[in-house]
């Protein structure tokens, strides 16, 4: 491994339950950090099947919730927001729905909302992220190969054919040609911008993907999620199974809880 890779914090977990429960109590204490400083913090949300139990513990978290904007990293582009798939729907429904904070979505419908999001999210680094990692070994919607260079913070891209399996797979889209072929996504750059970043990555469907991120040799465009190698305050926080292909040399090095 490189010392990039070394420096990640991998904490493995007995399921995707604990890592989900083990991942929200750090976001949490984060921002309560923050907010115990600040007059408010700002906090970046994944969404899909992997976020699921991170986001149920989340809301469940003692933090001061008013005072919390968060902001949506990516969005299908001409996908109504009444779709089971929609990512707006899903943040409404696990996140905004249950606890008072502000939500800034990703809206590609409207032009106005997408420039009134480029100006919030700019003003300021993220206090804490959640970022996923895809099959694919993407992060947000920047599939492989990432643009590592626009400095834009939500740019469109194309999804990939892995990307849109994996869509179907999780039961969000019946076929690959019914997911939409782009998206608006939060950028490589602006993710790193967060001052942490925490990324939940469990399940089976994962555990090659994991491997190829903490085998990496340094960071690549062909595998998105390594960008976040550069990253001085990165945590990995994985279950059995989705660690389950990890080197014994590396799963030496990470925290099995």
């Amino acid at each position: 491994m490189t010392e990039e890779v070394r420096r990640v914090r991998t904490v493995i977990r007995a399921s995707a339950d604990a890592a989900g429960a083990y991942a929200a109590a750090e976001v949490a204490a984060t921002l309560n950090q923050v907010l115990a400083k600040a007059d408010g913090a700002r906090l970046l949300l994944s969404t899909g099947e992997s976020q699921f139990d991170v986001l149920r513990h989340l809301v469940r978290a003692d933090v001061e919730w008013a005072r919390v904007d968060a902001f949506h990293l990516d969005e299908y582009i001409a996908l109504p927001e009444t779709h089971p798939a929609s990512f707006r729907r899903y943040l409404k429904e696990r996140v905004a729905d249950i606890v008072p904070l502000r939500m800034h979505y990703v809206d590609p419908s409207s032009q106005a909302s997408l420039d009134e999001l480029r100006q919030a999210v700019v003003s300021a680094p993220m206090d804490v992220a959640l970022v996923g990692v895809g099959e694919n070994g993407h992060i947000a919607f920047n599939d492989p190969p990432a643009d590592f260079e626009t400095v834009e913070p939500y740019i469109v891209v194309d999804l990939d054919q892995a990307c849109r399996a994996q869509q179907v797979r999780e039961g969000w889209f019946e076929t690959t040609d019914d997911v939409p072929a782009q998206a608006v996504t939060m950028s490589v750059h602006e993710i790193l911008r967060a001052r942490r970043v925490v990324s939940v990555v469990p399940h089976g469907p994962k555990a090659a993907a994991v491997r190829r991120l903490l085998t990496a040799e340094g960071v690549s465009a062909d595998l998105p999620a390594s960008a976040l190698l550069r990253h001085e305050d990165w945590s990995l926080v994985l279950d059995r199974m989705s660690a389950q292909f990890l080197p014994a040399d590396i799963w030496k090095q990470c925290v099995v809880l």
